[in-house]
């Protein structure tokens, strides 16, 4: 969670007249809600706070790879790319805050930041090239990648065996850096062709 810019916050749970419910919503029956441990609730209106996506791509469904799959269906055992920005199957497809690249201990900016150097570097490569290619992602690499992603996760307090948003429904962290920034910067400098098949 973010931090708060507030300290009115948690003085508002502390309300007699507010109940936190440590449970999933399991049902709505007119003004009752009924909490997955049995627990109901009298209130007088819901606000579904849904959240948003950080396991699954919105734009997922729209994105078609070489052969047609989208990558919502290449995705659908988790989500998982080449440092981060691009996806095997996937020719000259990049993204920005891609699979391992969210945070939650830092700016943004400065993942985003590193992801365009990249997509820079993968462009001149492209030009280097003759222009009229495309890079894909070698499937071993983007193995080798998220192997290496998970490996690093173990050792993190986003994977210390909590249910978490940043986890998918397999129970992988798919959406943080593992590391550092400056980590990352470093690992993001420049596109290594060896780890993509021209095409």
């Amino acid at each position: 969670k973010r931090i708060l810019l507030s300290n009115s916050y948690y003085p508002a749970l502390a309300q007699p007249n507010v109940d936190v419910v440590a449970a999933g919503l399991k049902e709505v029956r007119g003004n009752t809600l009924v909490a997955s441990d049995g627990t109901e609730t009298e209130v007088d209106a819901i606000v579904f706070g849904t959240g948003f996506h950080v396991t699954d791509m919105p734009i997922g469904h729209r994105v078609k790879g070489a052969d047609g799959t989208t990558l919502m269906e290449h995705w659908r055992d988790g989500m998982k790319g080449l440092r981060g920005c691009t996806a095997d199957g996937f020719p000259n497809f990049m993204t920005i805050i891609g699979p391992n690249t969210g945070l939650g201990n830092s700016s943004m900016i400065l993942m985003i930041e590193a992801q365009l150097n990249y997509m820079v570097d993968y462009v001149r490569k492209l030009d280097t090239l003759g222009g009229k290619v495309a890079l894909d992602p070698r499937p071993e690499a983007v193995d080798a990648w998220n192997d290496h992603m998970q490996d690093r996760m173990k050792r993190t307090v986003w994977n210390t065996g909590c249910d978490s948003w940043y986890l998918d429904a397999n129970g992988r962290n798919t959406t943080v850096w593992p590391g550092t920034t400056a980590e990352f910067r470093k690992v993001t400098q420049e596109v290594r062709l060896e780890e993509y098949n021209v095409v």
